[in-house]
C-alpha cells in the first residue's frame, strides 16, 4: 500500500492559485467562493466520505495533512471548510463505531452538499456540554429550534447546519438535542462579520426562530453535561485534531516565510544575509523546533482516533492538549517571523501580516486556554474539591 500524498488532491498548481486569492479575500472581507469551487471540483468536500458512499475514504489523520497543507495557502479558507470536515470527520468516526445515525451527510457531502457547525453561543462556555439554544420537540419526532448561534463558518454557503439544543420539554429531559437544518426563512445569517483575521471564513451570526430538524435528521439526544457519548467524542475529537491541523499549517507557512526573508534580505553592516547572522539563526531554530513537534502530535492523535485506540478518560485532555499547543505554538511562530522579516512585515500587504491577523483566532476556538488547562489538571490532579 502506497502512503498517501496530499500533494495529489491539492495539487502545487491549486495550492497557488488559492494563496493568490488570499489577500483579496481577506482585503475585501469576502467568502472565497473561488476556492470553495475548485477544492469542490477536487473532491475536498468528500475526502472523509468513505468510497462506498461516493467520497474519497481518506483517514482522520490523512485530512489532518491536507488541513495543514491548505492552511498553508490561505487560513482562512481552510478554517472554514474545516467546519464541514468536521460533520463528515464526525460521521465517519461514528460509522467506525458501529453507529450510522450520520449517513445522511456522508451521502449529501458526496452529493456536493456544504455542512456548516452551528454550536457556538455567545457567553456559553459550557460549549457541548450545554446550550441557551431551546429545542422544541413536535409528536412527529422533529424538533424546532430557537436561539442565537456565533461564530458560524461558511455562513453564505452553506445548505445545511448541524446544531445543538435544550430540549428542557420531554418527559425524559432535560436532553441535549443534535440536528440538522435546512435554509428557509426561520433562519436569518446577519452580515456581521467584520473582524480583524480569518476574514474569508465568514463566520457569521445566525439566527434560529424556531428553525426545524425533520425526525431524520434528529440524529441524538444525550443528557447535558460532560458524557462519552459517541456524537460528543467525535465532535470533539476531529474538531481540536483538524482545528489544530490549520493553525500548523500557519505556522509552516510563518516559519517558510522567515527562512525566505533571511536568506533574501542583506546586512548594511556586514554585507552578509542575514541567515548568516547569529541571532537569526537562533531565532529561525527556535521556531523550527517548536514547529517541529505539531505534525507528529497530529498524527499520533489522529490514528488512534481512527484506529479506535482506547485513552479513556485522558481523551478530552489530550485533545484540547494538541489543540492549545498547536494555536499557542503557531503565534509564537508568527510572532518571530514578524521580527525575522523586519518592518516590512508590518504593512498590510506583507503575507506575515495576514497570518499575524489569523493566528489571534486560534486562541477563542474551543478549547480555550482557561479551558484546555482546567482539563488537562483534572485528568493529572483530579476534579477540583467540592
Amino acid at each position: 500500500m502506497t502512503a498517501f500524498d496530499p500533494d495529489v488532491i491539492l495539487t502545487d498548481a491549486l495550492i497557488e492559485r488559492i494563496r493568490s486569492r488570499a489577500a483579496a479575500v481577506d482585503a475585501d472581507n469576502v467568502f472565497p467562493e473561488q476556492d470553495l469551487a475548485e477544492l469542490r471540483d477536487a473532491g475536498y468536500l468528500r475526502v472523509l466520505v468513505p468510497e462506498d458512499r461516493g467520497g474519497l475514504g481518506l483517514s482522520l489523520a490523512d485530512v489532518s495533512r491536507l488541513q495543514q497543507r491548505l492552511a498553508e495557502a490561505s487560513p482562512a479558507t481552510a478554517l472554514a471548510i474545516n467546519m464541514h470536515l468536521v460533520w463528515t470527520g464526525v460521521a465517519k468516526v461514528m460509522r467506525d463505531r458501529g453507529i450510522d445515525d450520520l449517513r445522511f451527510v456522508q451521502e449529501g457531502a458526496a452529493a456536493g452538499e456544504v455542512f456548516a457547525f452551528g454550536i457556538s453561543e455567545a457567553g456559553n462556555d459550557l460549549v457541548l456540554f450545554g446550550s441557551d439554544t431551546e429545542a422544541t420537540p413536535h409528536d412527529d419526532g422533529s424538533y424546532s429550534f430557537t436561539g442565537t448561534k456565533i461564530f458560524t463558518s461558511l455562513a453564505p454557503v452553506w445548505t445545511q447546519l448541524g446544531l445543538h439544543g435544550l430540549d428542557t420539554a420531554s418527559p425524559d429531559g432535560p436532553r441535549m438535542v443534535y440536528a440538522f437544518v435546512g435554509r428557509d426563512e426561520r433562519v436569518v445569517t446577519r452580515d456581521d462579520w467584520d473582524t480583524l483575521g480569518m476574514r474569508g471564513t465568514q463566520s457569521r451570526t445566525t439566527e434560529l426562530h424556531g428553525a426545524v430538524a425533520p425526525a431524520d435528521r434528529v440524529v441524538r439526544r444525550v443528557p447535558p453535561g460532560r458524557n462519552p457519548d459517541p456524537i460528543v467524542f467525535g465532535i470533539f475529537s476531529v474538531f481540536e485534531i483538524l482545528l489544530g491541523s490549520v493553525y500548523t499549517g500557519v505556522a509552516r507557512r510563518a516559519l517558510d516565510l522567515a527562512a525566505a526573508s533571511a536568506q533574501a534580505r542583506r546586512s548594511k553592516r556586514t554585507g552578509r544575509a542575514y541567515a548568516q547572522d547569529p541571532d537569526i539563526r537562533w531565532r529561525i531554530a527556535e521556531m523550527a523546533l517548536a514547529y517541529d513537534a505539531l505534525p507528529p502530535q497530529l498524527a499520533a492523535l489522529a490514528r488512534d482516533v481512527d484506529e479506535g485506540a482506547d485513552h479513556g478518560a485522558r481523551w478530552f485532555s489530550l485533545l484540547s492538549g494538541v489543540k492549545h499547543r498547536a494555536t499557542a505554538t503557531a503565534k509564537r511562530v508568527v510572532d518571530e517571523a514578524m521580527l525575522v522579516a523586519g518592518g516590512s512585515s508590518f504593512f498590510a500587504s506583507n503575507e506575515l501580516s495576514r497570518l499575524y491577523r489569523d493566528v489571534l483566532a486560534g486562541a477563542f476556538h474551543p478549547s480555550d486556554p482557561e479551558s484546555a488547562h482546567s482539563t488537562v489538571a483534572s485528568a493529572w490532579l483530579g476534579p477540583i474539591e467540592p
